[in-house]
């Protein structure tokens, strides 16, 4: 839910960073401990960017938790190493100009649409369940 808060222009975040959201899918999600050693997910393009393959990287533990990049580059996490949940493909719009009320008001309106469908879906089966249990 978080990620998609981050691409608002009031969040305190790069503009490269905003735009690697918007640009991303699921598939570009990287769970990986490396970074930090603590699993997180991570954002392929910021791995990429920081010359490292995202899809061989070494594994890392909490007893080697460091906030470097988890190799000899200057990359460090969160500063270079940016993180987005698994709704990252889901943030279609170019949020970086929307503000954190306009993300609000627009899930307010998701979630009102998906009320009154599920609304819908249980008046049709109310009837159709007492006919089942009349049988």
């Amino acid at each position: 839910m978080g990620t998609r808060f981050i691409a608002t222009h009031e969040a305190n975040a790069v503009e490269d960073y905003k735009q690697l959201i918007l640009s991303s899918e699921a598939s570009d999600i990287i769970y990986t401990n490396l970074f930090t050693g603590v699993h997180g997910n991570c954002l392929r393009g910021s791995i990429v960017k920081a010359s490292l393959d995202p899809d061989d990287l070494p594994t890392s533990d909490k007893s080697a938790m460091r906030f470097g990049s988890g190799s000899s580059s200057a990359s460090k996490a969160w500063r270079d190493i940016w993180g987005a949940g698994q709704g990252v493909g889901n943030i279609d719009a170019v949020t970086s100009v929307t503000s954190v009320a306009e993300v609000v008001a627009g899930l307010r309106r998701e979630y009102a649409a998906v009320r009154e469908r599920l609304a819908e879906v249980a008046r049709y089966a109310e009837p159709a369940a007492r006919a089942e249990a009349m049988d």
